[in-house]
């Protein structure tokens, strides 16, 4: 019976963690490809626009601007702080929790090494979106400064004032990939979690999740970008598609 069990972790942990891969990668795929079917490619675009709008009359939109960022950085500190409260309990459980365990509902492997691998790997995801939330803040606070760089006074030439609206709006991409990602460890967790009453919980977690993801990263109303047109006078999904890959 115990090595049935063994055998379930070997298994069904690997093909969950493979299930959210192989997810993952279809949906940076669809980003790189094909952005404006996807919540995060159409958002990023939107930026884009949004920082030209911005920088456009700084003047007027700073302050906006300003308290946008500021939001999001609050966001991304309240994530940064979960995170590193979760790890520290974490660790507090891996130093502390071999009691008896006889009395827990776990169908797998119940042996001493197999909590601490479980135990570690949590510790592992949410120091990750931890690290993954600090870059987010990074790039926000470098946002909230550039965003107000007056661009029409430093230069008349259209190319530079291009180039300097490019290297904002890249940085505030920047920033909310990192919060994306940090999201993702977050979510992430929940089948690290259900790993630790056995393999059964996990697997289906990793099932339901996919799911889950697949609606809030899928977008059905793309058509609006046909009708985008970027500075040459070209319009369609492949110049979108490039904006997001920059």
């Amino acid at each position: 019976m115990t090595m049935e069990k063994q055998y379930l972790d070997w298994v069904l942990v690997p093909m969950g963690i493979l299930l959210m891969v192989a997810y993952h990668v279809w949906l940076l795929y669809r980003i790189l490809k094909h952005p404006t079917k996807t919540v995060i490619g159409v958002n990023a675009i939107n930026r884009r626009f949004w920082v030209q709008a911005m920088m456009e009359e700084a003047s007027k939109n700073g302050v906006l601007a300003v308290q946008t960022f500021r939001n999001n950085i609050m966001a991304s500190t309240l994530l940064a702080s979960t995170a590193i409260m979760l790890s520290s309990l974490i660790a507090v459980l891996m130093t502390n929790g071999k009691g008896d365990r006889s009395s827990w509902f776990i169908f797998g492997d119940e042996s001493d090494l197999a909590f601490s691998i479980k135990f570690f790997s949590i510790l592992v995801c949410f120091l990750v979106a931890f690290l993954l939330n600090l870059q987010s803040i990074r790039y926000y606070s470098h946002a909230s400064i550039l965003i107000n760089v007056p661009v029409k006074k430093m230069s008349h030439h259209h190319h530079h004032h291009h180039l300097t609206v490019e290297y904002v709006a890249n940085t505030v991409n920047r920033g909310s990939y990192f919060w994306s990602l940090g999201l993702r460890a977050f979510y992430f967790s929940f089948p690290l979690f259900l790993w630790i009453f056995g393999p059964l919980p996990m697997f289906f977690c990793c099932i339901a999740l996919v799911f889950m993801l697949y609606f809030l990263d899928v977008t059905f109303q793309f058509g609006w970008a046909v009708g985008v047109v970027n500075d040459n006078g070209h319009n369609g999904d492949e110049e979108l598609g490039g904006s997001v890959r920059s």
